[in-house]
């Protein structure tokens, strides 16, 4: 199952509400408030990596408030 982590830039004054829409995504099983280049960070586990494109592209980035997001895959050693 991968593992996606997700740092989220929002539009000023957007933090709060993006981080309520995020939170309504069953797939976010981790979600924080971050100070510096990014306003937040998701922990996204999905089925494969297909599963976990969609679902930055139509659920994180579709949220109006998102401006701008960096995704990292997780993988074990």
């Amino acid at each position: 199952m991968p593992i996606g982590f997700v740092l989220i830039s929002t539009a000023p004054a957007k933090e709060h509400q993006v981080y309520n829409e995020l939170s309504k995504i069953k797939e976010i099983v981790e979600l924080h408030p971050l100070f510096g280049e990014y306003d937040l960070i998701a922990k996204i586990e999905a089925k494969d990596l297909d599963e976990l494109g969609k679902i930055v592209v139509e659920k994180i980035r579709a949220i109006d408030g998102v401006a701008d997001t960096k995704t990292l895959t997780g993988t074990k050693f």
